[in-house]
């Protein structure tokens, strides 16, 4: 590794480097998803049955042990409850498993550093491919449940890939500044973990943003998990169209962060070798 060699921090060089790579991080994200479940019986199936239990438990506890409702009216079954809660599972799971294999992604994979042409900057990538790949799935039974239990679908369904465009953008820009710190300072691993814990009870995934005191809301949305959540609940259960201001705002948001990090991750890089 040239220690002296530039690298391109530039914004327009994350959407080009995942262009010219694009094969690349899906052949290894591929492998990353295969090599999970190499060696068991049942292999890829696992993908499918593991949302497609924990959301019969979920169902079973929260909507008939506990009895929950969530709100009123649209939202207020109790079987529904346990389908409003996956999905903000879902969005925290993602963002959880990116996350807190960051730190690791350069540590693990030592080999590549000491290749000078290999683009280093595709691991964040090809961990959140993985983590798409197992989000999709946990999408696809969520659906399913929803579709056996109201008879159908709203169109809006179809917006969901927009509503967390944005955020799997931030969620990188977190990877890639956690990837490059990770390098140099181990204990950020044991910190990550900690912190995506917390997320999972901050974060509107077993409660609406609305039950919230007026007082608190404007901190809870400071949460990166917070807008996202509660508009995939719009388009995939509600039938709402998403509050694209506040998607916009978003947007914006995100690509600051994934530029940030990115930046970060570039200037770093430099000296992986001499750690390593």
């Amino acid at each position: 590794m040239n220690p002296h060699q530039a690298y391109k921090t530039n914004l327009f060089e994350i959407y080009a480097s995942f262009v010219r790579n694009r094969k690349l991080i899906f052949h290894m994200a591929k492998r990353e998803v295969l090599g999970r479940y190499r060696g068991s019986v049942m292999g890829l199936a696992w993908s499918f049955f593991n949302p497609l239990l924990m959301l019969a438990v979920y169902t079973f506890f929260f909507s008939y042990v506990f009895k929950s409702r969530w709100g009123s009216g649209n939202e207020s079954g109790r079987a529904n409850f346990a389908i409003v809660l996956f999905v903000g599972l879902i969005i925290h799971n993602f963002f959880s498993e990116c996350v807190n294999r960051a730190p690791t992604l350069i540590n693990s994979n030592v080999s590549y550093v000491k290749r000078v042409v290999f683009p280093l900057e595709i691991f964040p990538w090809i961990a959140a491919g993985s983590a798409i790949f197992h989000a999709l799935i946990s999408v696809f039974v969520l659906l399913l449940l929803q579709l056996i239990i109201s008879g159908g679908l709203y169109w809006t369904v179809l917006l969901f890939p927009i509503v967390v465009a944005p955020f799997i953008l931030i969620t990188l820009g977190f990877a890639w500044f956690l990837a490059a710190t990770g390098v140099f300072v181990r204990d950020v691993s044991q910190t990550t973990g900690l912190i995506t814990s917390v997320l999972l009870f901050v974060s509107p995934v077993f409660f609406p943003a609305s039950a919230l005191p007026a007082k608190v809301r404007p901190f809870v949305m400071l949460n990166p998990l917070t807008l996202i959540i509660e508009e995939s609940r719009k388009v995939l259960l509600f039938g709402q169209t998403p509050n694209w201001e506040g998607l916009g705002v978003y947007l914006f948001v995100s690509m600051i962060f994934a530029w940030a990090g990115f930046w970060w991750f570039q200037k770093m890089r430099r000296g992986f070798a001499d750690v390593l």
